[in-house]
């Protein structure tokens, strides 16, 4: 399975630099120079770091080969990828990586399956998506909520008070 880890933006002066939405907790050394980047499409790449540099808090890339803004301006909108079986384990027990939560089928403690996972947001706090009934429904990923994540029978246990599970149409 392949896994993001960030997006080329727009490019940055006219050298061939471009900026990079990133989408990974390393990227000092996911994006060091010399690293080879599979792409998103598979025809742009790989992409190999030829320069990384931080300018106000954005990431600035230069890829080898790439020169002037038109080289830049040509992978705008490229994800930049990596295989998740090249993801080490956290080694924490309490930590996951979203692509080891996505597909997961979700339970209460009752036992009730209830959905899917489908995607996992970081937006100051973790947000479990799971779509239930067609719908979609936001689960807070806190351990009062989500108890259990067994990874080996592969199943996320839900222990949600009444109303969270519903979609916004039916509470």
């Amino acid at each position: 399975m392949q896994l993001v880890v960030g997006r080329i933006g727009r490019p940055h002066g006219i050298r061939g630099e471009v900026t990079i939405e990133v989408r990974t907790d390393d990227p000092d050394t996911r994006f060091a120079p010399g690293s080879a980047l599979a792409t998103d499409p598979p025809g742009t790449g790989p992409l190999v770091v030829e320069s990384m540099r931080w300018h106000k808090n954005i990431l600035l890339l230069g890829f080898d080969g790439v020169r002037g803004r038109e080289g830049a301006e040509a992978l705008r909108g490229t994800m930049l990828v990596i295989d998740s079986a090249d993801i080490p384990p956290t080694g924490d027990p309490d930590e996951f990586h979203d692509h080891q939560l996505i597909g997961l089928p979700v339970v209460t403690t009752g036992g009730e399956t209830v959905g899917e996972i489908t995607d996992v947001l970081h937006h100051g706090q973790d947000l479990l998506v799971i779509r239930r009934r067609g719908e979609e429904v936001f689960v807070p990923f806190v351990k009062a909520l989500v108890p259990e994540v067994d990874l080996v029978a592969g199943r996320v246990v839900v222990d949600a008070p009444p109303g969270l599970l519903d979609s916004e149409e039916t509470s």
